[in-house]
């Protein structure tokens, strides 16, 4: 018998009740959807019916298509609902079952991608794939309907051959976990030969690392800085500041308003997948602020402040902390949805909003042609040539009246939950570019997100919560990445400010690192909490992917507290943690950058950088403070307070020199000779 769904009895889904902007999408679709919960689970085993889940984003462009195209139309929904239990998850709210389910579909089809529809049992076992289906086949691939109605005929008709599939599939994924035994951490020789595998796969034209579509590589750009600033290879200093050049001279940045989107379609960096992620613009902005610091290039100055500022003005939420992403389709003005309508133009829009002769020199300046590089002769701004050849005042004039004009179209959507571990990039961003260029408002912006983190995120017993959406904290546990890019958000923040309270706050998170997450043998660790909801593997992944794997970023973190703290247990976790990047890093450089990056910084100590002063407003001690945060030194901690300061155990037995303020370069707690003399300082932060 046909159960009746919540649309025909009136009323919107049961996912009108969740704080995510994603499933309140589709809060109004005919589909009776559930939530991911135990309790949609039973249903599908009381009507011996299978599971369809259904994984997606709230700025996936093809997510939004196949809505339209399936999720909104009344026979197909009908059909869902009368054949199955259908389950809508936010991957970015649970980044376990996406995991998960992404591996089984990986290992079955060779590729995934997102909207993932997976068909279950109702033991939650996987046993049929795939990712985005048209309402009609096309290019060889069936559609929607035809998928659903093949999957119903093989569960009513073949329901053993199907169990047999699910239960083959889910051993094999148990054989996938990693066999991790503690190693020895990487050395010279695996960085070296990073490198060389990261040489291989540079493309030297257009920078970035293979071919199309081009994703910025944010965390294999931090190593090749570090790596320069540890060794001095010019080469790893090379592809970092090309390739920062040519993304940030491409479509792929916001030449009006800052920011970076997703990844670029081409090999050249020309034509965006135009949403914006948080993630990203943390990334790459503490990237740019990097590579400025290393090399004092204008353009990074630049790309640096405008992605903070981008981060401020339009992810920023009332509640202090950051939304997640920006939509890639708008309104056209005409009414329909179209990907990047926002940020696109055309000569003529050009002359209509400048005139013609200003509307010449944006052309030109910007790379905007007849033909267009984009759809239906619209053009990607870009800077295709030296901004030295034009009058800067003029472009300043243009780019402010353009940016005015484009704020009168209609705005992309904003996916505004605030997910943990993405604020924690930004805390970390933020204060640093802050601190470099002098921007006390922007600190403060970090300041702010962070004390979102402790107020709605953090429970009393420093447990994390995965996300909130308007000072309402969600219902999903946070998972690695949570607690480790919360922690360095921490670190960073309490090295810019000089306040302890953050450095403690890291203190608790970390615990929970080493007690929850890690496996107490032998160091490997998981991406979920050993007491989390138990799904049909226990997702792991040292790999990065848009952002750095949660086990490495965790060993960051954990290295970085045991060099503010003097902790060998922090260290040594940390150690046993980066065992993988000795193993993987070799070979597959472009997806361990992040555990590249620590592994420097172990690497070279870290340095541990004590300043003190008669107090931390002094101007001499903010002179040294300055000097510590801009040294190039991997991975270096920064504590900066009174010699009577209990804050940062850096400090303790650190006096002042001849009653002036000092600075103490030290490693594991043992120091060089202190100095007074800021420059003298600058060297020993530098190329060791």
């Amino acid at each position: 018998m046909r159960c009746r769904s919540a649309w025909e009895s009136g009323t919107v889904n049961r996912l009108a009740h969740e704080t995510s902007p994603y499933l309140l999408q589709h809060a109004h679709n005919p589909v009776d959807w559930w939530p991911w919960s135990s309790e949609a689970f039973d249903e599908a085993r009381r009507r011996e019916v299978p599971v369809l889940l259904s994984v997606g984003y709230s700025s996936c462009h093809w997510c939004h298509v196949l809505a339209t195209e399936s999720f909104e139309d009344e026979a197909t929904a009908a059909y869902m609902n009368e054949h199955f239990v259908s389950v809508k998850v936010d991957r970015e709210e649970r980044p376990d079952v996406d995991a998960v389910y992404m591996e089984a579909v990986q290992a079955a089809t060779g590729q995934g991608g997102w909207p993932m529809t997976v068909f279950l049992t109702p033991d939650a076992e996987p046993f049929y794939f795939g990712t985005y289906f048209p309402p009609e086949p096309r290019h060889g691939m069936p559609s929607f309907r035809q998928v659903l109605e093949g999957v119903r005929h093989a569960w009513d008709e073949r329901r053993d051959e199907v169990g047999e599939v699910a239960g083959k599939i889910v051993r094999d994924l148990a054989q996938r976990e990693i066999a991790y035994q503690t190693a020895q951490t990487p050395g010279e020789q695996e960085t070296a030969q990073a490198l060389l595998g990261l040489t291989r796969e540079y493309d030297e034209q257009r920078g970035g690392f293979g071919g199309a579509p081009k994703f910025p590589p944010s965390m294999v750009l931090e190593f090749l800085l570090r790596h320069h600033a540890r060794t001095g290879a010019e080469g790893a200093l090379q592809m970092a500041r090309d390739t920062c050049e040519r993304m940030a001279r491409g479509g792929l940045y916001d030449q009006l308003g800052g920011g970076f989107a997703r990844y670029s379609v081409d090999r050249d960096w020309v034509v965006p997948h135009f949403e914006k992620m948080l993630y990203d613009n943390a990334l790459l902005c503490r990237v740019y602020a990097h590579l400025w610091r290393a090399t004092g290039s204008d353009l990074a100055r630049r790309v640096a402040v405008e992605t903070a500022d981008f981060l401020v003005r339009e992810l920023r939420t009332g509640e202090g902390g950051f939304a997640s992403a920006l939509d890639a389709d708008s309104d056209d003005g005409e009414g329909r949805h179209v990907e990047g309508a926002y940020y696109v133009w055309t000569p003529e829009e050009l002359r209509r909003v400048l005139g013609e002769e200003d509307a010449e020199l944006a052309a030109r300046y910007f790379g905007v042609t007849e033909e267009g590089t984009f759809e239906h002769g619209r053009s990607v701004l870009q800077l295709p040539q030296s901004e030295a050849l034009f009058d800067a005042g003029r472009v300043a004039s243009v780019k402010q009246r353009l940016l005015a004009a484009r704020a009168e179209r209609p705005a992309p959507g904003r996916d505004d939950k605030v997910v943990a571990a993405w604020n924690g990039l930004a805390v970390a961003a933020l204060a640093e570019t802050g601190a470099y260029f002098g921007r006390p408002d922007l600190v403060e912006a970090a300041v702010a997100a962070a004390d979102l983190l402790v107020r709605v995120h953090l429970d009393d017993h420093a447990r994390l919560a995965r996300t909130s959406r308007d000072g309402r904290v969600g219902p999903n546990a946070g998972v690695l990445e949570d607690y480790a890019d919360v922690a360095e958000g921490f670190l960073a923040l309490a090295s810019v400010t000089g306040e302890g309270v953050w450095l403690d706050f890291a203190g608790l998170l970390l615990d929970q690192v080493t007690t929850r997450f890690t496996d107490a043998e032998s160091g490997a660790l998981y991406d979920t909490a050993a007491d989390a909801e138990r799904l049909i593997r226990r997702p792991q992944d040292p790999t990065d992917n848009a952002t750095p794997s949660g086990w490495t970023a965790a060993a960051g973190a954990l290295l970085g507290y045991a060099a503010h703290t003097g902790s060998e247990t922090h260290r040594r976790a940390a150690e046993r943690a980066l065992g993988v990047v000795k193993t993987l890093g070799p070979r597959v450089p472009r997806f361990i950058g992040w555990g590249l990056a620590v592994a420097e910084a172990l690497l070279d100590g870290p340095k541990e950088v004590a300043v003190v002063g008669p107090s931390v407003a002094d101007e001499g001690t903010a002179a040294l403070h300055r000097t510590a945060l801009l040294g190039t030194a991997p991975g270096a901690v920064v504590a900066v307070g009174t010699a009577e300061s209990d804050e940062f155990p850096l400090l303790a037995d650190r006096p002042l020199v001849g009653g002036e303020p000092t600075a103490y370069v030290c490693r594991n707690f043992t120091c060089d000779a202190p100095t007074t003399d800021a420059d003298r300082l600058g060297r020993a932060l530098g190329r060791s």
